[in-house]
């Protein structure tokens, strides 16, 4: 073939750009990681004018008078049991009430975040008041930038730095810049994923340690595993299958197992120190008020309000409308591993997480979502769900993190 035609054939086989356009659609020569972390900075912008006018219109509230400086505000809510945990560690002895049943402590929280700023403490001697921001929004960029290359491993570059934006832009997008364990927990979350889908499972057993002292991610990620791992003992025992199929079931049930004993360790570590087998779980129920009922708060919740006939439609609604998203051909485009991840959560939230305020929050580890919407009609859909997000942010923030009294028990927690 002579060079002209060479040339021919390589002009053809480049991928043509997008057709449509999207608010990401610029041409740059910029690095991918500066174009990730501008997009981080510009979410990072609004959610901190947001916050500045959420503060500016906060009333009085347990934590401050009214209009409460930014570092003030940002420090509500869980922000200040972290804190507690930065300056008096856990209780060797659970607290109770007069009638003798656990009540709120630091056991709730997972110890990775304020002991992470604790030991940065001990190096600097700044405290938690500029520690604990500046950790959070970190731990945030660095998800930013592992997030867009866990997407570039099923798509382009613009459609990756698209769902980068969802992420950055989401409703509750502020979250990553408070002193909450989020951002650290999204950051090891896609770390783990992206090792997984390299097929770096060894690699990732340290990672899936640590994201399980950041948030209770172990059992869900045990359940992704799980998946992948029937997926791949199928596909080894199939005729004529790739050897490296094979050798990836070994591996994966070893990191199932690893994941799995992380899933308890904190569980573990609650039991240890105060001598209560479940220290952890009697904890976390106090917020509650009731015992742990798997599944049953998502039929009881809309029960209370609706009745039993329509809170059994709602379920069935969630049921199917969760069934769809996994056969739509955007999810599909993501992958086994990230729709793994993803169905092993919602299948841990259907049976431990109680309906209420905080589920949106919760539902941040979802981000893989986050790429099949930035498939959609080629990114074009930004146009609409940037803004919309950045005006729902205002209504999380506004409502949720800005505290208002609602009853004798106080408000709602975001």
């Amino acid at each position: 073939m002579s060079r002209t035609g060479a040339a021919r054939v390589r002009r053809s086989t480049r991928p043509s750009p997008p057709a449509g356009l999207s608010p990401l659609s610029f041409t740059s020569s910029a690095h991918w990681s500066l174009q990730v972390l501008a997009v981080f900075v510009a979410g990072r912008l609004v959610s901190t004018a947001i916050l500045l006018l959420a503060a500016a219109r906060q009333g009085p509230s347990p934590w401050s008078g009214a209009a409460p400086g930014y570092g003030t505000f940002i420090n509500y809510w869980d922000s200040g049991w972290y804190e507690r945990i930065f300056t008096e560690g856990y209780p060797s002895e659970l607290p109770r009430d007069a009638r003798g049943v656990v009540s709120h402590n630091q056991w709730a929280f997972h110890p990775l975040f304020p002991g992470l700023v604790r030991l940065l403490d001990a190096g600097t001697g700044l405290g938690w008041g500029i520690l604990a921001p500046v950790v959070a929004v970190a731990a945030a960029a660095g998800a930013s930038l592992v997030v867009y290359r866990l997407f570039r491993l099923r798509a382009d570059h613009r459609t990756a730095l698209a769902g980068v934006a969802v992420v950055s832009f989401a409703p509750v997008a502020a979250i990553l810049q408070v002193p909450y364990a989020e951002s650290l927990h999204l950051l090891l979350l896609a770390s783990s994923l992206h090792l997984v889908a390299t097929q770096r499972y060894y690699a990732a057993m340290p990672v899936v340690v640590l994201m399980c002292m950041a948030r209770p991610a172990g059992v869900p990620f045990a359940i992704a595993v799980g998946i992948l791992f029937l997926a791949a003992l199928w596909t080894a025992r199939s005729a004529g299958a790739d050897p490296t199929r094979r050798r990836q079931v070994l591996p994966l049930f070893l990191l199932g197992v690893v994941s799995s004993l992380a899933a308890i360790a904190w569980p573990g570590i609650a039991w240890a120190v105060t001598g209560r087998q479940d220290a952890y779980v009697a904890t976390e129920t106090a917020w509650r008020g009731e015992p742990l009922a798997p599944f049953a708060p998502w039929f009881e919740a809309p029960a209370a309000v609706l009745g039993p006939a329509a809170a059994a439609l709602v379920v069935v609604a969630l049921l199917v409308g969760a069934t769809a998203l996994f056969l739509t051909p955007a999810m599909r485009s993501t992958g086994l591993v990230l729709g793994a991840w993803c169905a092993g959560y919602l299948l841990y939230l259907a049976a431990f997480w109680d309906p209420q305020s905080s589920t949106w929050r919760i539902l941040l580890p979802l981000f893989p979502l986050a790429l099949a919407v930035a498939t959609v009609r080629r990114g074009r859909l930004l146009w609409v769900l940037l803004p919309v997000s950045v005006l729902l942010q205002f209504l999380w923030v506004d409502w949720l993190w800005g505290w208002t009294p609602t009853g004798p028990d106080g408000d709602y927690p975001p």
